[in-house]
């Protein structure tokens, strides 16, 4: 799930980021060649950006996931009885008698305190903890595959229609990835296909009228 969410949303972001980057620069009236190259340079710098992003987020989270784990082999080393009764209490918590939550936690513990305290009190698995290469890839490359859209429709749409088409074009990719990302959540597919609708609408627009004053200010 960790390469799927950072998957998702450098896809969205590859999409919505670079449709706004070529749109803006198209509204102040150039050539099709500064408005390609700006978006290659909006993929470029973006799959950069997410990928590190991505990278020091997970790493950090990698890095409390690990502490916590290391303090938690040294209380059970410590204070194993004191240990035992906390994990028994978080039984209790969930509904189990006092006297059916201290054998369950005595029996865990005899069998691996640690794997057994790690699951009940932290929801770690220490086996899999969150890999931030995964991350980075994952991000990188669904922003570029994301960024591809907008791009080619700016490659390949008469000059006169470019923002038309690459209107249509995105608003298509964000109701794919809109829907593959709730499916793959179990959430409502027309509310997340809208919300990116509306995002990357929101996101053209601005950048769009920003251009459009930028073209009028230099002319």
């Amino acid at each position: 799930m960790n390469w799927l969410r950072a998957g998702v949303l450098g896809a969205n972001d590859g999409i919505i980021s670079t449709a706004g980057l070529v749109v803006g620069v198209a509204a102040v009236g150039l050539t099709r060649e500064p408005i390609v190259i700006a978006g290659i340079a909006g993929l470029v710098a973006g799959a950069a950006s997410m990928a590190l992003g991505e990278y020091v987020s997970v790493s950090s989270q990698r890095d409390t996931e690990r502490a916590v784990l290391t303090e938690q082999r040294s209380d059970i080393a410590a204070q194993p009885s004191l240990e035992c009764a906390h994990l028994a209490a978080v039984y209790e918590a969930k509904g189990l008698s006092s006297l059916t939550a201290w054998t369950v936690a005595e029996e865990l513990t005899k069998h691996d305190a640690f794997a057994a305290h790690v699951d009940a009190e932290l929801g770690i698995d220490p086996d899999a903890l969150v890999n931030p290469w995964h991350a980075a890839a994952a991000s990188a490359g669904s922003f570029t595959v994301g960024a591809l859209f907008p791009l080619i429709a700016i490659l390949l749409a008469p000059l006169s229609m470019l923002v038309p088409i690459t209107v249509v074009v995105v608003v298509l990719a964000l109701i794919i990835t809109g829907t593959i990302s709730a499916s793959l959540g179990g959430a409502n597919r027309v509310v997340a296909a809208l919300r990116l609708l509306v995002g990357g609408a929101l996101a053209m627009a601005f950048t769009w009228g920003v251009g459009q004053l930028i073209g009028i200010a230099t002319g």
